[in-house]
């Protein structure tokens, strides 16, 4: 039953996924300083935060595993993230938890890719020993706990406990040898709750917003009169959380929505460390194998070294100095929760006029 499920989801996932379209990473405009360029060469990816070095600032996020068809696919995530240096996340591992015989469609990821950067992926629920089992078996460089609660509900056979979360999060963070980082499905983390995950030790929050792969209509699809049709659009942007949890002091990754170079270069500019991609890349995996994810990889990497080029940005952490404009839905959000950031235009509301 597991594994015919992790194969509906990635189905599903390709059938829901948005090749275009606005989101509200659209509402984030760079103001283009025309003496602001740098030579190419004095460009670096290189990227550090909570003690972790990747060489980009772009990643694999977490999608799939526990059957024959999803090992395969992490087989191919594998060798793209080892061909091009992106560091890479397992999908929940839960169904090794549940059935060992699973084991490999989640060890390919390091099998393949023996000395890039490997993110094993737990729930929440997950104990202090079924995480460290996690990060053995892919000899794994840090540790994701994904949170869900919306996807759960949804889910026909999904949990419907959730008050332990945060005690096991916290277990996990003082029980494992490597960095945590505690990410969202797909609907954002508030500022509120990144400030909870520093009191329970965690590293990195991943804020994996709206916009991107929609794990509620996933599983809403899998429900037989699709009864929570009404939860579209739930949740926060990826831009949005980072706007709103800037003043925390978690470093933040940001995904959800991503759809090319751009997105990420904005991500970075508002104070993410990396951005990741999830459906863009499984996409690009099942049409066209490794090799058209390398060069997909490959080209977003070379992109986002032009435009931090044009920006003036000798690294991805000096992003954080451009100006940009915020604009439209985005704005209206930081107006609601009373967001004010230096260097973050916020347009004002557009003036009503009256015909004498």
């Amino acid at each position: 039953m597991i594994a015919n499920r992790k194969d509906d989801h990635v189905r599903l996932a390709m059938e829901h996924h948005r090749t275009g379209g606005h989101n509200e990473f659209d509402d984030v405009a760079f103001v283009h300083h025309a003496l602001a360029g740098l030579d190419r060469a004095d460009v670096s990816l290189d990227t550090r935060f909570a003690g972790l070095h990747w060489r980009v600032p772009l990643y694999v996020n977490a999608m799939t595993g526990g059957s024959p068809k999803t090992g395969l696919i992490n087989r191919n995530l594998a060798i793209a993230a080892r061909e091009t240096g992106v560091p890479i996340a397992s999908g929940s591992m839960s169904p090794y938890f549940k059935d060992e015989s699973t084991a490999g469609t989640f060890a390919v990821l390091r099998d393949e890719n023996p000395d890039g950067f490997v993110i094993a992926n737990v729930n929440a629920n997950a104990t202090v020993d079924q995480a460290t089992r996690a990060i053995d078996l892919l000899r794994a460089d840090a540790l994701q706990i994904h949170l869900n609660s919306l996807q759960e509900i949804v889910m026909p056979e999904g949990d419907r406990s959730f008050a332990a979360w945060s005690r096991r999060i916290e277990e996990i963070a003082d029980g494992v040898g490597v960095p945590v980082i505690v990410k969202e499905v797909g609907f954002g983390l508030s500022r509120e709750t990144v400030t909870a995950l520093v009191k329970l030790g965690v590293s990195v929050a991943d804020v994996a917003g709206r916009g991107g792969t929609d794990f509620a209509r996933i599983e809403n699809s899998r429900r037989e009169y699709r009864d929570f049709a009404y939860l579209d659009g739930w949740g926060q942007s990826a831009p949005a959380s980072l706007l709103d949890a800037a003043e925390v002091g978690l470093p933040l990754l940001a995904s959800g929505g991503v759809r090319h170079p751009l997105d990420v270069v904005r991500g970075l500019a508002l104070g993410a460390r990396a951005v990741g991609a999830s459906g863009t890349f499984l996409k690009t995996v099942l049409d066209g194998g490794p090799d058209a994810l390398v060069a997909q990889l490959s080209a977003w990497l070379d992109q986002i070294t032009a435009l931090m080029t044009v920006l003036g940005a000798r690294t991805p952490a000096e992003l954080t100095g451009c100006d940009v404009h915020i604009r439209g839905a985005l704005r209206e959000f930081c107006a609601a929760r009373g967001i004010v950031s230096r260097g973050r235009a916020i347009a004002p509301e557009p003036e009503l006029r009256h015909d004498r």
